[in-house]
């Protein structure tokens, strides 16, 4: 009995009381507001995905939130399409899609009026080798081949700030169908930055299909055709 009761005292010495874990993390939440630019990682997975067998579609943007605008990038891989020799070719290129939208109030954020910019793998190497001053631009036509061309020009542009402390990050959109001409600028720091570059360095092989080219099994005559599972593209034109 006597062990037992010092046992008790010795681990009552690091036990921490609930309330007091909350309220640390309540002061913690308070602290939210003051902070001008968050930066977020939300992720939506299923619970059978443990197993490897889930094919609930996962969201992980990353997200920059500022005073006029906001920003978000996340990876859309490729599709694969069958050859009739059973093996898979890319059907429709992955991207980095970049979604900007406005500021309607002090932490408040329209997302109905969100635009869209898709950065190609060449673009993608554009954006991570920039220097502290350097800059970049990328011009995108959804009807560039047809008869519609020019009506709907977007403009990306990553400018470096003059004390090289991070970026300009803006988009403009003039839409000749619908009389609209939005910019969006959302000015990025260079840790934020630092992570994009990271980010957008580990997603190039997997939006290129690279990823499942070099992991994939050698072929055997016993082993069936592997099957297409079609990935979920959003593009940038849906707007």
């Amino acid at each position: 009995m006597f062990k037992l009761s010092r046992l008790l005292q010795h681990c009552s010495r690091y036990y921490v009381p609930r309330k007091c874990l909350s309220q640390d993390l309540t002061n913690d939440f308070k602290l939210l507001p003051s902070i001008t630019s968050l930066c977020g990682m939300s992720t939506s997975i299923g619970s059978s995905l443990l197993d490897g067998k889930s094919t609930t579609k996962i969201f992980a943007p990353y997200s920059i939130y500022k005073g006029k605008a906001a920003l978000s990038a996340d990876p859309l891989l490729p599709t694969f399409s069958k050859l009739e020799s059973g093996g898979l070719k890319v059907d429709r290129r992955g991207v980095i899609m970049l979604t900007l939208w406005p500021s309607i109030g002090e932490r408040k954020y329209d997302w109905d009026k969100r635009q869209k910019f898709a950065l190609s793998a060449t673009e993608v190497g554009s954006l991570i080798s920039l220097g502290s001053k350097d800059s970049c631009e990328f011009f995108h036509d959804p009807s560039m081949l047809s008869s519609n061309a020019g009506q709907v020009r977007k403009s990306l542009s990553i400018k470096a700030h003059a004390d090289g402390s991070g970026y300009f990050i803006s988009l403009n959109v003039v839409n000749n169908i619908l009389k609209t001409n939005d910019r969006l600028v959302v000015p990025v720091t260079t840790a934020e930055f630092a992570v994009m570059r990271t980010a957008f360095t580990f997603a190039l092989p997997h939006i290129m299909g690279w990823d499942k080219y070099t992991n994939q099994h050698p072929q055997h005559a016993s082993l069936s055709p592997p099957k297409v599972v079609p990935e979920f593209m959003d593009s940038e034109w849906d707007r």
